[in-house]
C-alpha cells in the first residue's frame, strides 16, 4: 500500500471525462469542422494543475506516465490504458495496469526514467516533494499535470482533468456520475444511533491515523461509523498511544500486516480495542486507493464495521 509516507496518505481523490466525435454525412461537413475547430481552441486553452503552473494540451495525449495508483485506474476506466508507457511500483489495479513498464515511485520520482519513456503526459501527486520533479519534466518540455486530490469532493474535477487531456469527456462523466451515485446509495443506509467510532491505523512509528482532511474520513462516515480522530485537520495527523487510549475506539482498523504487529505489542495491549481482539483489517488496496472504487471502498467499510451489505 501507498500509505507508507506522509504524503502518499493523502490519497488523491480524481474524476474521468469522455468525448465521441462523429461525422453525420457530406452535407455536413463545414459544422463539423467548425465544431472541431472549437474544440481545439478549446483544448488548447491553460489548464492550471494543484501547484499554480500551467499545461496546454492542444491534442489528446498519447504517451503517458501516470505517478499515482488513483490516476492509473482512471485512465484505465477512461479506455486510455493502452497509451501508458510508465507508471509506479504500486500500481497493481486493474490487473492489465502490470503490463505498464514500472518506473519507481510515485514521490520523489526518477525523472531519467520517465523522460526515457519518452511520454507527452506526466500526471503525478501534488506533493512538496514532487514540485522539483514537476519543474524538470516542465524544463524538459514534458505537459506535467500535478494534482491534490484529497477529498472526494476533489473526484469529478481530477477527472474532467484527465479526460480532456485523454479527449474524451463524456465517458469521464458517466464514471463521476456511477461514483456519486454509488456513494450516495451507501450513504442513504440507516445509520445507527451511535456511529460506532473507530481508529483507522496508518502507520505505527510514528503513530499515524487519518484527520479529516483525507477522503478516508469521510469514507468512514458515509459508511456509518465516527472516526475517532475525525477532529484533527490534518489528512494524516500524527498522535500519541496515550491519547487513542483516552478516546477509547470501539474498533481498530489496520491493515494486515500492521495487525499482527499490534497484537504481539505489549505497547498496544493498553489499547482496550486491541486487548479484547477488536481489530478489523481493511482492504488497503481498495480503501487506501480514492479512484474509481470509491463506492465499493465505502461499501467494503460498511460491511466490516456494521457488518451491513450495501448492493
Amino acid at each position: 500500500m501507498f500509505f507508507r509516507r506522509r504524503a502518499r496518505l493523502t490519497l488523491v481523490v480524481l474524476s474521468v471525462t469522455a468525448v465521441t466525435l462523429g461525422c453525420e454525412g457530406a452535407a455536413k461537413q463545414p459544422a463539423v469542422q467548425g465544431a472541431l475547430a472549437n474544440r481545439t481552441a478549446r483544448d488548447a486553452q491553460a489548464t492550471t494543475d494543484d501547484f499554480g503552473d500551467t499545461i496546454r494540451t492542444a491534442h489528446p495525449a498519447r504517451r503517458i506516465v501516470s505517478l499515482s495508483p488513483v490516476t492509473t485506474e482512471i485512465f484505465f476506466a477512461l479506455g486510455a490504458g493502452s497509451r501508458l508507457v510508465g507508471r509506479t511500483h504500486y500500481d497493481s489495479y486493474p490487473a492489465a495496469a502490470l503490463a505498464v513498464p514500472d518506473l519507481g515511485d510515485g514521490m520523489l520520482p526518477n525523472v531519467e526514467a520517465i523522460l526515457g519513456a519518452h511520454p507527452d503526459l506526466v500526471v503525478l501527486y501534488a506533493g512538496e516533494s514532487n514540485r522539483a520533479a514537476a519543474v524538470q519534466l516542465r524544463k524538459a518540455g514534458i505537459a506535467t499535470l500535478a494534482i491534490r486530490d484529497d477529498h472526494i469532493s476533489d473526484f469529478r474535477r481530477t477527472v474532467a482533468l484527465l479526460a480532456r487531456a485523454t479527449g474524451d469527456t463524456i465517458a469521464g462523466e458517466a464514471i463521476a456520475d456511477s461514483v456519486e451515485r454509488s456513494l450516495a446509495a451507501v450513504s442513504a443506509r440507516p445509520r445507527p444511533e451511535k456511529p460506532v467510532a473507530v481508529f483507522y491505523h496508518v502507520w505505527d512509528s510514528p503513530i499515524l491515523t487519518i484527520g479529516r482532511g483525507s477522503y478516508v474520513d469521510e469514507l468512514l462516515n458515509i459508511a456509518g461509523a465516527r472516526n475517532v480522530f475525525g477532529d484533527l485537520p490534518d489528512p494524516s495527523p500524527q498522535v500519541t498511544l496515550e491519547e487513542i487510549v483516552r478516546r477509547n475506539p470501539d474498533f481498530i482498523l489496520v491493515g494486515p500486516e500492521s495487525a499482527k504487529k499490534l497484537r504481539a505489542s505489549p505497547l498496544w495491549r493498553s489499547v482496550p480495542a486491541v486487548r479484547e481482539g477488536r481489530l478489523l483489517i481493511v482492504d488497503t488496496l481498495l480503501v487506501g486507493r480514492p479512484g474509481v472504487r470509491l463506492g465499493e471502498a465505502a461499501r467494503s467499510l460498511r460491511a466490516l464495521i456494521l457488518k451491513d451489505t450495501v448492493r
